[in-house]
């Protein structure tokens, strides 16, 4: 495969992300947005890497730090959800708008 086609892989897998953080009011469909995005930067940086110097692991080392902070965070926003919606019953971002300090 070409970079080109690794960039347009990642180009499509972020427009998918936007377009689902954009348009959905439940907060887990709006992380799950958020992480199609994220995955979209991975893909595109570490084709970059690949490309540039396919003979050192640092792109992969990066890649593999990147993916699991990302999952760690996930995983943490998803606590935090799942906490919100256990106190106030509260799935829909209109209607965790009162959260605010």
């Amino acid at each position: 495969m070409t970079l080109q086609a690794f960039l347009l892989l990642g180009a499509a897998l972020f427009s998918v992300g936007l377009y689902g953080a954009l348009s959905q009011q439940s907060i887990v469909m709006i992380m799950m947005g958020l992480e199609l995005m994220a995955n979209a930067v991975i893909v595109a940086g570490a084709a970059f890497w690949y490309f540039a110097s396919p003979d050192r692991p640092d792109g992969q080392v990066v890649v593999l730090v990147a993916v699991t902070l990302m999952a760690v965070d996930m995983a943490i926003g998803f606590a935090v959800v799942t906490a919100i919606f256990r106190r106030r019953d509260v799935d829909l971002t209109d209607s965790a708008a009162d959260l605010k300090g």
